[in-house]
């Protein structure tokens, strides 16, 4: 007979091992707060940049008449008074004081506004997020061989074809409206300069609120984008959440050891209990039920130990040996052993059956209760 030769298993093991070291699990709880913490989160720069450019335009466009009156305020009181002053250290600083208030309340509501918006876009997208982490020095990032990596990325490749996508979006938006124009463009040499004016921030705040608009929309599909590479980051291993969950649960086998350890400490306890009952109730074998009642001390009878089987039968083994009564009634012990804890007393149903028991057991023994 020709021998033929085994297969090895090595392969398989290592296809095993080469499947459990592949990311392919979703981020547990606790590396989403790590990552947190290190200040990896999902966000999209753009989107803050994109909300701000449209939401100040929205507000020129709004507040345009406010705007252009304190302009003119500005330009008036600087041409009509501040031109007639005596110049004077005095004079100098409270000009210059009055400028600056006059420009603040012309800058002010679109500054405010970007404010307020640049800390909701950021809030929105990651709510708030402290974290030194970024700020430390890391020597990988000044290394030209992990720079050139980050060059020729596929996230490098996928941030240029998102740039050329927006110069196109943005640049076909300017072509189409300016275009639609051209009639009034041309005839601009022909009408006076405070009407090319009002035409020239005209076609300015459309602008400004189209191209804004377009970089909101596509700044929220590069959020989407930045959520979707934020997830595939963070993914997990099977063997890094079984070591996870051994860190934060603990390693499972020494748990079930300590588990084992503490059912035996308890059954010693329960054993301990044995010689103190007054009579064991029994099945007769498969289940026992140790009962003691001190009517000095106690309500009602409880219960001291029980057990099933292997339990059972050393509950009347020890009972036995210090002359502890067994007696059999098999559905009083089933539904003793179903309905009372170790250390409770026998609900108020039960007190008739266990009253005769015990009323037995005293007989036997020559006591009273």
């Amino acid at each position: 007979m020709r021998n033929v030769p085994r297969k090895s298993a090595l392969p398989l093991k290592l296809d095993l091992q080469m499947f459990a070291q592949e990311k392919t699990e979703p981020a547990t709880p606790r590396k989403r707060s790590e990552a947190r913490k290190k200040g990896q989160v999902a966000k999209s720069v753009e989107l803050t940049g994109a909300l701000i450019l449209f939401f100040a335009f929205l507000c020129l466009y709004l507040l345009g008449g406010y705007m252009k009156d304190q302009l003119f305020a500005l330009f008036t009181a600087t041409f009509r008074h501040y031109m007639l002053w005596e110049l004077s250290v005095e004079s100098a600083v409270s000009m210059y004081g009055a400028l600056l208030y006059q420009g603040f309340l012309l800058l002010a509501p679109v500054m405010l506004l970007a404010l307020v918006i640049g800390v909701m876009g950021n809030y929105l997208q990651i709510g708030f997020v402290f974290s030194g982490e970024p700020l430390m020095m890391k020597w990988n990032k000044i290394n030209p061989i992990e720079g050139a990596k980050r060059i020729f990325s596929m996230r490098a490749f996928v941030d240029f074809l998102k740039s050329l996508l927006k110069v196109a979006i943005v640049a076909y938006a300017v072509i189409t409206t300016l275009s639609g124009e051209k009639d009034h463009l041309v005839a601009l040499s022909t009408v006076p300069t405070a009407q090319i004016l009002v035409y020239s921030a005209k076609i300015t705040m459309l602008l400004g609120l189209k191209i804004g608009l377009i970089l909101v929309v596509l700044a929220i599909f590069d959020y989407m984008y930045q959520r979707y590479e934020h997830e595939k980051n963070l993914r997990m291993s099977k063997q890094e959440v079984k070591d996870e969950y051994k860190k934060t649960e603990g390693d499972p086998l020494i748990k079930s050891k300590i588990r084992e350890r503490q059912r035996r400490m308890a059954m010693q306890r329960m054993m301990q209990q044995v010689p103190k009952a007054d009579v064991v109730i029994t099945n007769p074998t498969h289940y026992a039920v140790a009962l003691q009642y001190d009517a000095k001390r106690m309500e009602a009878p409880q219960v001291v130990a029980k057990g099933v089987d292997y339990l059972a039968l050393k509950i009347r083994e020890v009972a036995r040996e210090h002359g502890i009564v067994i007696m059999e009634n098999k559905t009083l012990a089933r539904t003793l052993y179903a309905q009372v804890d170790i250390g409770q007393t026998i609900p108020v149903e039960l007190f008739q059956a266990v009253a005769e028991v015990l009323a037995y057991v005293y007989k036997l023994k020559g006591k009273t209760v």
